[in-house]
């Protein structure tokens, strides 16, 4: 089983918080699901899934994983 936390765009409230859990919570092999909105973090545990599908799935719902490669973290960062 792995932990893994995701820095994400987007998040602002305890509105998105709970979309996210919800949506990810569904998804096969997801164990547990925390987010932290104040530090646009997604704490996930997991075993068969793979990290690939979670990161799609918060990008299918608006959620992008925010990288420096794709300059979504510097956008968080400044903002």
């Amino acid at each position: 089983m792995k932990t893994e936390e995701i820095i994400i765009a987007n998040s602002k409230c305890n509105g998105c918080a709970t979309t996210i859990k919800k949506e990810l919570s569904t998804l096969t092999g997801v164990k547990e699901v925390t987010v932290d909105v104040e530090r646009d973090a997604v704490i996930v545990t997991y075993d068969t899934i793979g990290r690939e599908s979670i990161i799609n799935k918060l990008h299918s719902l608006g959620y992008p994983e925010a990288t420096e490669k794709n300059g979504l973290l510097l956008q968080i960062k400044s903002y």
